[in-house]
């Protein structure tokens, strides 16, 4: 094991030499190992954040070692917390992260449960033998697309916050109870359009209320904890599949396909209705039971501390401002890149029965991506809380250019596939990281913050319609799982996903440091100005000293 703590220690080393490199024109929004006095700083006025960890006694900032960083991994309320905000983001966690982790993990389970569906038995109960699957799909992400920007912009709306997540979560789990009945395909396409509607608002919404409570290293570990919920949702689905098909096929006189979908809305009731109890919305949202007057005055001090906009009007303008500036374009264009390029990551079941593998190891091998995407979205997510996010998004990106590179070439030894396949599990942490950086660099404006998300799932999810059926044919000379044509394609987009994100940065650091520098200019301006005024004021003072004598024996 020294050798694993060497090649750690060397790593380490590296980052923190890169942070230093970058941090000389300030450093990136968040930084986890300094005093309060020290985060609260200008970005460009910080120390490098990988060069420094909490102060000790004498409040001199110590080095940052790896033991130090493991145990910031874990730390999720700093010492240097007053109490009372520990207090505060430890009642957010409990209410925020439950209900968002368990929202999610019901849209996963219900988004994935139909393709379960339809292999163990809904296929042959209702006649599907043509292209049904795919426009189930089809009807799904239509409705998702659709939907996104008009949910997530009534989600910046206070008032509305709260309940619209748990009331939406509520219809799509009756639509779920329903799909069990369905006798018809067509009743099937209305469902599925209607569970895509109704789930659209879930990630991109989740993400706006996170970056509306959470700022800096807060977010970005709540962000990579709550995302975990996307591969367990789609490993557990497949395990309900599996065991309401052995154990519940002809329970009521129904195949065990209808009991997945009655299962599933079991699970999704629950959590819809807890959580309007749980659910705070945004900090001016009407306040939630557990949330005390002054806790809510701590949360909208936290806000303005770190600069966070709160909601304002929701007008024409909103489109206009956000069109003018770099922000909409890059990031949608970021998130088209993700989709596109993420897509044939899930399929290594198809690969694995051309090579001729049971059917136990072909439902069994890929869930070792789930595995490694759920340990690179958490510890990925919060990694780029305490070293820049832009180099973990570049360690990340390398691992998955180098699984693509594999499947471009193809012809590889097969263990060397099987690491390939697995390494697209760090894909895991893009997309947390990515949409917490939205959150950062958009602070200073909710709404712009909710179209952006809006328009990322929107415009990216377009894409995930017909793409595949260009780029990722089932059959064909094109077809799974060599797809000549789109690994080479899938390569290309990682590489300008990564440039695009990497650009963000970029631009955001100059425009951050542009405006430390105007801030300095006007304090300085100011400081002259009242130096000036007071030293004008001794002047009079002792010139009306000096003058008062001689009028006083004038005066006598």
């Amino acid at each position: 094991m020294r050798w694993v703590y060497g090649i750690a220690e060397e790593l380490h080393v590296q980052l923190r030499s890169l942070d230093e490199a970058i941090c000389s024109d300030g450093d990136f929004d968040r930084t986890i190992f300094q005093e309060r006095h020290i985060r609260d700083q200008p970005f460009a006025t910080r120390p490098p954040i990988a060069a420094l960890i909490m102060a000790d006694s004498k409040g001199q900032p110590q080095k940052l070692t790896l033991a130090k960083v493991v145990k910031e991994i874990f730390n999720w309320y700093p010492s240097e917390y007053p109490a009372e905000e520990r207090k505060l983001l430890f009642k957010l966690d409990l209410s925020i992260l439950i209900f968002a982790c368990l929202c999610f993990f019901c849209k996963y389970l219900d988004q994935t449960n139909i393709s379960n569906a339809y292999t163990s038995g809904l296929k042959e109960d209702l006649g599907l033998y043509g292209n049904e699957l795919n426009y189930f799909n089809v009807c799904y992400y239509t409705a998702y697309v659709v939907f996104q920007i008009p949910f997530l912009l009534l989600m910046s709306r206070p008032k509305l916050a709260r309940w619209l997540l748990p009331s939406l979560e509520v219809v799509w789990g009756v639509v779920t109870f329903a799909q069990s009945r369905a006798t018809n395909v067509t009743q099937l396409y209305v469902a599925r359009f209607f569970v895509g509607a109704l789930e659209a608002p879930v990630f991109a919404g989740t993400h706006f209320i996170l970056g509306s409570w959470y700022s800096g290293p807060e977010l970005f570990k709540r962000a990579g904890m709550w995302f975990i919920c996307n591969p367990l949702g789609s490993m557990v689905s497949g395990y309900l599949q599996a065991a309401a098909y052995t154990n519940l096929s002809g329970v009521g006189g129904m195949p065990g396909w209808r009991w997945l979908f009655i299962i599933d809305g079991v699970i999704t009731i629950p959590v819809a209705l807890s959580g309007f109890l749980l659910f705070p919305g945004i900090p001016d949202s009407p306040r939630a039971f557990f949330l005390s007057e002054s806790e809510i005055e701590l949360a909208k001090k936290r806000l303005a501390k770190a600069k966070i906009t709160r909601a304002g009007k929701l007008n024409l303008d909103v489109f206009k401002r956000s069109l003018k500036r770099w922000h909409i374009w890059l990031f949608v264009g970021c998130y088209i890149a993700m989709i596109i390029s993420s897509y044939p990551n899930g399929y290594m079941n198809l690969w694995l029965k051309a090579e001729g593998y049971s059917v136990v190891q072909i439902n069994h091998l890929p869930t070792g991506i789930n595995a490694g995407s759920i340990v690179a979205s958490w510890l990925g997510s919060t990694l780029a809380s305490i070293y820049p996010s832009w180099v973990i998004y570049t360690i990340a990106s390398a691992a998955v250019v180098f699984s693509t590179a594999c499947m471009t070439v193809w012809y590889i030894p097969t263990a060397l596939k099987f690491v390939a396949w697995y390494f697209f599990g760090f894909q895991a942490c893009l997309s947390p990281i990515l949409y917490s950086t939205v959150n950062t660099i958009v602070k200073d404006d909710a709404e712009e913050r909710a179209l952006i998300m809006g328009s990322m799932m929107t415009f990216g999810y377009s894409f995930n319609i017909w793409v595949p059926l260009l780029l990722f044919p089932t059959a064909g000379p094109i077809g799974a799982p060599r797809w000549p044509v789109g690994w080479p394609v899938t390569l290309v987009f990682y590489v300008l996903l990564w440039a695009g994100f990497i650009l963000a940065v970029i631009l955001y650091h100059r425009r951050t440091k542009r405006l430390n520098e105007l801030e300095a200019e006007t304090s300085q301006e100011q400081s002259e100005s009242e130096n000036g005024d007071a030293a004008d004021s001794i002047g009079k003072e002792v010139t009306d000293s000096r003058v008062a004598p001689l009028d006083v024996k004038a005066t006598v």
